[in-house]
């Protein structure tokens, strides 16, 4: 099966699970045309597809809960329940039992493809590297969470470089259309629960963001609270493409907040999965962070390290620790490095491919078929 007839199966598959908005959809096809890297975030289906036949050695080692979809962008910050701004993996919505290595070869994939489009300047030997380091490291003292009111002063130099757009961000949102016709009602009351005040005033509005769920619906509440904007945003959820990519029949229940509850972490108090509805606080200093909106000075190879020990965090959750140790022994060095070559080779592949087939004529078509 081509990457063309996997994305027309998992859709239509995806659409018996959730509502699919098909302009929202020929925007993410179109992105997927734009450039690998994004071709990479928005096609995690493809990846679990083909990954297990192409490092069948990495897909045979303890399994844990793991993210899935995860990139070296798949990472932002949040305000704990103690107000302190805390840094992490952000974004859980493919989250699923698979090989612990799954996670780390997404993340080298994603760096190195960052590192080829200078998204990232240093040495993918030096990237894996630290990237295992900081996992091995993870693993070895229990976890623990990254609070940049004290600690980590790289990390929080570099979050608070992209807090200063403050107004820009509440602009861009209030700018955004209102929502015309009905708003599911799963939605409207996850974000009800949500407020500071279920009967607030509010205005609601249609969302664009993302990759790998653009398709989904998101409606964001937008109401002022003593003097100010605040928002809250309802996601659809949908069980996890690594489900399709196996073939599994019958009911399948939501991990979302099942990784959330078991990661080392101090958790968002603001993210709830609520029936099939992801509720969060959308706020400046609650976002992912791109490598665009990092300053040009920054320690990349300690950001990459971070990155690897905050995998680990999520894994310790469910993780048989002493195995995954023994397995990285057992692996020596280059691993890693190897197997993010292969998959580049791999997702380029497709991707070249996805752009032949969806020349300006045939894109229409094939997200038409896509969302049947």
């Amino acid at each position: 099966m081509n990457v063309v007839k996997a994305t027309r199966h998992f859709e239509d598959w995806l659409g018996h699970h959730t509502e699919i908005v098909k302009k929202d959809l020929r925007l993410k096809h179109a992105n997927m045309k734009a450039a690998v890297f994004p071709f990479l975030r928005a096609t995690f289906y493809r990846w679990a597809q083909v990954w297990p036949e192409i490092c069948p050695d990495l897909a045979k080692v303890p399994h844990v809960l793991a993210v899935g979809d995860l990139h070296v962008e798949n990472f932002g910050t949040w305000r704990d329940a103690e107000g302190r701004l805390i840094w992490g993996i952000n974004d859980f919505d493919e989250v699923w039992r698979l090989p612990y290595t799954n996670d780390l070869v997404r993340l080298a994939t994603s760096a190195q493809m960052a590192i080829e489009t200078n998204r990232l300047r240093l040495d993918m030997k030096d990237a894996a590297r630290a990237m295992l380091e900081g996992y091995s490291e993870s693993l070895a003292a229990g976890g623990v969470p990254y609070v940049l009111a004290e600690h980590h002063s790289a990390l929080r130099e570099m979050a608070v470089h992209r807090l200063k757009e403050v107004c820009g961000f509440w602009e861009k949102l209030d700018k955004l259309p209102t929502v015309k016709g009905k708003i599911p009602p799963g939605a409207l009351k996850g974000i009800a629960r949500m407020l500071p005040h279920a009967d607030a005033p509010r205005r609601y509005v249609h969302r664009i963001a993302g990759l790998g769920s653009l398709g989904r619906e998101r409606i964001v509440a937008l109401a002022e609270w003593q003097g100010a904007l605040i928002a809250r945003e309802a996601k659809a959820m949908a069980p996890s493409a690594a489900w399709w990519a196996a073939g599994a029949k019958g009911p399948c229940r939501l991990r979302y907040q099942e990784v959330l509850d078991t990661s080392v972490r101090c958790s968002d108090p603001y993210v709830k999965l609520k029936g099939k509805w992801i509720v969060r606080r959308l706020a400046p200093d609650c976002a992912r962070i791109e490598f665009h909106e990092l300053p040009k000075e920054r320690a990349e190879l300690r950001l990459l390290h971070a990155v690897g020990f905050e995998t680990a965090n999520v894994h310790l959750g469910s993780a048989k620790v002493r195995a995954i140790q023994a397995d990285l022994k057992k692996r020596g060095g280059g691993w890693l490095l190897r197997a993010a070559e292969v998959m580049v080779k791999a997702v380029t592949g497709d991707w070249e491919e996805w752009r032949r087939a969806t020349a300006p004529k045939k894109l229409a078509n094939a997200a038409a078929k896509g969302s049947q």
